[in-house]
């Protein structure tokens, strides 16, 4: 799966966020990326809750195309 096609499912399945998904560094396959993403929704949020609205908005592609996501939530401020 193509780096802006994982950017564009976090992006449609949380809203107002921002997503920036590229391959990670190293000797890894194509199938391990990473992502910095950016939403309101994660306000008051743990960490591990983060990571789960956007493993959520990936939905079947974290299990079957991804093989490792590296990432890192934030809010806007």
């Amino acid at each position: 799966m193509e780096s802006e096609d994982v950017e564009r499912l976090i992006e449609e399945g949380l809203p107002d966020c921002t997503a920036t998904v590229a391959p990670a560094r190293g000797d890894h396959d194509e199938d391990h990326l990473l992502a910095v993403v950016t939403s309101p929704a994660f306000e008051g949020e743990t960490i591990v809750d983060q990571h789960q609205l956007v493993y959520d908005a990936i939905g079947d592609a974290m299990t079957r195309e991804i093989h490792a996501l590296e990432l890192t939530t934030k809010t806007p401020e």
